[in-house]
C-alpha cells in the first residue's frame, strides 16, 4: 500500500517528529553516560550521538545533552566513514564502523566515533554515529593531552574508518589492537560497549518511530526541519545590519615554542548570508593546538547556535553560510600536525565570532567566556595493598566564568561553550583517584566589569595522596585575557601552579606543561579566568556592586580588569 503523504506537514506534527526524533538521540545519550566506565563519559558527559543523512553525511537530528561540537564534526566522520566503505563493498546492514581520525572525522584522537549505517526494507534510511571521549589511548601521555607533541603519534594510536561491528558479530582482532593501545583496557571496554549498546536502543527507537509515523512522512519532516532552520538562520543575518566586522585574538602559545598564535575572522553580512573569513589566523604550527576544517566549521555551527538559539539544530544551520578557511592554517592543519589540544583553539574561534557579531549587534552577542578547558592529567601506579602496581590516570577538564551579556551578569563556573557537558564532581575524582581537592572555591574579582559583570572562574588546588605521580596541564589564556563587549572589561588570566618540597612553581610556557612530578603532600593550583563584561563599568548599577562585595564576588577595590575599548 502506497504511503500517502500531505504536501506540507502541518505545525503540530511536525512539533511531534522533530520531538521524538530527538528523543531518540536522547536515550542515545543517557545510555552511553549510564553504561560508559569512564568518569569523563559518565559524570562529564563527553560524549553525542546524532542521526545523518544517508547520502551526504549531514546532520539531521541531534541530542539535546551532548555535545554540539561533536555533532557537527561527526557530519565529516559520517563522510570519511562513507568513503573508505564504498573502497570495501559499501555499507552493510549490520556493520559498524570506528575511528578517531581528526583530519577527516574532526576534534582530537581521544574521541572515538562509530557509524552504524541503518537500513529499512534493505535501502540505507541513515546513518547514526557515536563519539565519545576514551580515556587513554596511547601516546607519549597518560590521558593523551600532551602539551609537547609534535605529530600525532605522539599524541595517541591512530585508526583510520575500520569494522568493530562485521554482520552482527563483533571482530575481535580490532577490538585487540585497540586494548593494546590503551593503559586503561578495561575503561576502554567498558566505553566501547556503551557506545555500542547506544547505537543499539536507537536503532530500536527508531524502527518504532518509522513503523508508527512512516518513512516518507518522517524523511519529510527532516527536510521541512532542516528548512526551517535555514529560513530563520535567513532572517536572523537579515536582522543584522551590513557590513564587514572584524576580530582577532590570540592563543598563548603552541606548548612548542612561546609566539602567541592568532585566530582572525573578517565576517561579512550582505542580505541573508553571512561570510565568515578566516583567511588572517596563523599557519599551523608544530605544537598541538592545531585543528582540522572539520572542526573549524563545527566549532562555527556551536558559535551560531549561540547566538541564534531557537535555530532548529540541524544542517540547515549552515546552508546560509559561507566560509573561506585556506589549507594549512591552524585551524585546517594537514597530517600529521597534532591536534590533542583542539579544545582551546574551537574556544578561540568561539570568541572571536562572538566579539565580532558585538560589533554588529552587541544586545545579541555575548560576552567572551573563560576560554580554556584547562586539560590536567595526574597518573601514576598504586601503592596501596591488594592494589599495588595498578595503573591510575585522573583526567579531567575545568570550569571558569561565562561573559556576561545584554540581559544580566554572566554565569560563575560553567563548563565551556563548545559544550554541554558538567565538570566532573570532586566527590567522584577523590573516589576513584588517590588525590584530595583542599580548594574549589569561586575565585574572587575574576569577572570582567561592566554593566553587566562577567562570571567567576574557579580555584581548584589538589594535593597528591600516592608516593608519587606524573602531571601534565594543557591550558590557555595564561597571556590575553577574555575579552569584554560593549566596553565591558576583561577577564583574569588564566594561572596554573605546581608545588615540589614546598616550593610553588609555574611552567615555562604559563599555560602547557608536561613531566611535572609530584610526591605525596605535593599539590596542584589551578585559578581559571572569569568572562569578559558586557557594558560600561560606570553604568553598572550601584546596588549590584554592594551585592557583589557582600557576596565576595569581588573585593572593595571591584573587579580590577580594565574595561574594553
Amino acid at each position: 500500500m502506497t504511503e500517502h503523504v500531505p504536501d506540507a506537514l502541518d505545525p503540530v506534527t511536525l512539533a511531534v517528529l522533530r520531538g521524538r526524533l530527538e528523543q531518540v538521540a536522547d536515550e542515545m545519550d543517557a545510555t552511553l553516560y549510564r553504561s560508559a566506565f569512564n568518569p569523563i563519559i559518565a559524570e562529564a558527559h563527553d560524549a553525542c550521538h546524532g542521526l545523518y543523512d544517508a547520502n551526504t553525511g549531514d546532520t539531521l537530528v541531534q541530542g539535546k545533552s551532548g555535545l554540539p561540537v561533536f555533532v557537527g564534526a561527526m557530519a565529516f566522520a559520517v563522510r570519511a566513514t562513507a568513503k573508505a566503505a564504498e573502497a570495501r563493498g559499501g555499507m552493510q546492514d549490520g556493520d559498524i564502523w570506528i575511528s578517531n581520525d581528526a583530519y577527516d572525522g574532526g576534534t582530537h584522537a581521544n574521541d572515538f566515533k562509530l557509524v552504524r549505517p541503518f537500513f529499512r526494507n534493505g535501502r540505507l534510511w541513515c546513518h547514526m554515529a557515536s563519539a565519545a571521549h576514551w580515556h587513554d589511548v596511547g601516546g607519549a601521555v597518560p590521558g593523551n593531552y600532551n602539551p609537547a607533541a609534535t605529530e600525532c603519534w605522539q599524541e595517541a594510536v591512530q585508526i583510520p574508518p575500520v569494522r568493530i561491528v562485521r554482520g552482527g558479530t563483533l571482530d575481535e582482532d580490532v577490538l585487540a589492537i585497540l586494548r593494546a593501545n590503551t593503559r586503561l583496557p578495561e575503561s576502554l571496554w567498558g566505553d566501547l560497549n556503551g557506545q555500542l549498546a547506544a547505537l543499539e536502543l536507537g536503532a530500536r527507537r527508531l524502527h518504532g518511530l518509522l513503523d508508527e509515523y512512516g518513512d516518507v512522512l518522517v524523511l519529510q519532516a527532516l527536510g521541512e526541519l532542516r528548512g526551517r532552520a535555514l529560513k530563520l538562520m535567513r532572517s536572523h543575518i537579515a536582522s543584522l545590519p551590513d557590513g564587514c566586522y572584524s576580530f582577532e585574538d590570540q592563543l598563548d602559545n603552541d606548548g612548542i615554542t612561546p609566539e602567541p598564535l592568532t585566530i582572525a575572522l573578517d565576517m561579512t553580512v550582505a542580505g541573508e548570508r553571512l561570510s565568515l573569513d578566516f583567511s588572517r589566523s596563523s599557519p599551523q604550527c608544530a605544537g598541538p593546538v592545531n585543528i582540522s576544517r572539520a572542526t573549524a566549521v563545527a566549532a562555527c555551527y556551536v558559535a551560531l547556535k549561540h547566538l541564534f538559539p531557537d535555530v532548529p539544530a540541524n544542517a540547515g544551520v549552515l546552508d546560509a553560510v559561507d566560509f573561506r578557511i585556506p589549507d594549512r592554517l591552524v585551524i585546517s592543519a594537514e597530517r600529521p600536525r597534532p591536534m590533542g589540544g583542539y579544545t582551546e583553539t574551537i574556544l578561540r574561534m568561539i570568541d572571536v565570532i562572538f566579539s565580532a557579531a558585538a560589533q554588529a549587534d552587541p544586545r545579541r552577542a555575548v560576552a567572551q567566556a573563560y576560554g580554556t578547558i584547562n586539560a590536567l592529567s595526574i597518573a601514576g601506579h598504586r601503592s596501596d595493598a591488594g592494589r599495588e602496581g595498578q595503573r591510575w590516570v585522573m583526567f579531567s577538564f575545568f570550569g571558569g566564568g561565562h561573559g556576561a551579556h545584554a540581559g544580566g551578569d554572566g554565569l560563575s563556573h560553567g563548563n565551556a561553550p563548545i559544550s554541554t557537558a558538567t565538570i566532573p564532581p570532586l566527590e567522584i575524582l577523590e573516589a576513584a583517584y588517590p588525590v584530595r581537592f583542599t580548594e574549589w572555591s569561586l575565585r574572587s574579582g575574576s569577572g570582567g566589569d561592566g554593566q553587566y559583570r562577567g562570571g567567576l572562574g574557579a580555584v581548584y588546588e589538589i594535593e597528591l595522596l600516592e608516593k608519587d605521580a606524573e602531571v601534565f596541564v594543557f591550558g590557555e589564556r595564561g597571556s590575553s585575557p577574555p575579552k569584554g563587549i560593549a566596553g565591558g572589561g576583561a577577564g583574569a588570566l588564566n594561572v596554573f601552579r605546581y608545588q615540589n618540597a614546598g616550593a610553588w612553581h609555574v611552567p615555562p610556557m604559563v599555560s602547557k606543561m608536561r613531566g611535572i612530578r609530584l610526591v605525596r603532600g605535593d599539590r596542584v593550583r589551578l585559578e581559571t579566568p572569569g568572562g569578559g563584561g558586557w557594558g560600561p563599568p560606570a553604568e553598572r548599577a550601584r546596588e549590584a556592586r554592594e551585592r557583589d562585595r557582600a557576596m565576595g564576588y569581588v573585593g572593595d577595590e571591584g573587579t580590577g580588569q580594565e574595561s574594553e575599548a
